[in-house]
């Protein structure tokens, strides 16, 4: 009679969240803004890409120096349990200059401008009355567009966690932005 030996190897399955959340915003070079959201308790996951226009799939260069009508768009994935929407939305003001219509800091350009994507009417109404409270506080007009999410496309692969990857160019090129004075002097 033979036995036969029967092994269960116990493993722990990743646990995935019911509360997760995709949210996107446009705030200029996606490299930095990626950078600050990972940085976030609650901040599961963030990606560079492209969202806002028309074209399919486009690509860096395409964005950059053609029509396509998209913006430098980071995709951050939250979990509702650990931060709300409205905190995210707070840092995402405070890592932006709302109120240059140009583009971002040292990147213009359409494809630099700032965006806020909703999906829902909350949302929506979250980020009016943000926008209402930025006015009232520097009585300045915000000019960051508010749009309606539609799809959203992963930028290169030499693009994701760039400031990871390549920490001194990425930090010449923070630095020789001025992003972080700049944003120091708008939001003390």
């Amino acid at each position: 009679m033979k036995k036969i030996l029967i092994i269960f190897l116990f493993f722990q399955l990743p646990v995935y969240s019911q509360n997760l959340v995709n949210i996107y915003f446009a705030g200029g070079c996606f490299w930095c803004m990626e950078e600050s959201f990972e940085k976030i308790e609650g901040i599961q996951d963030v990606i560079s890409g492209y969202s806002g226009g028309t074209t399919k799939n486009p690509t860096y260069k395409e964005v950059t120096y053609g029509n396509t009508g998209h913006f430098e768009t980071v995709k951050i994935t939250y979990d509702s349990e650990i931060i709300n929407y409205e905190k995210i939305l707070d840092f995402y003001w405070r890592n932006i200059d709302p109120f240059d219509s140009a583009g971002q800091f040292c990147d213009k350009g359409y494809s630099y401008r700032s965006v806020i994507f909703y999906e829902n009417l909350t949302q929506k109404k979250i980020i009016d009355k943000s926008v209402k409270d930025i006015e009232f506080k520097f009585n300045k007009k915000v000019v960051t567009y508010i749009r309606k999410f539609d799809k959203f496309y992963k930028a290169e692969s030499y693009h994701q966690d760039y400031y990871q990857q390549n920490f001194i160019n990425y930090l010449m090129y923070k630095n020789g932005c001025g992003r972080t004075k700049k944003l120091n002097r708008i939001w003390n």
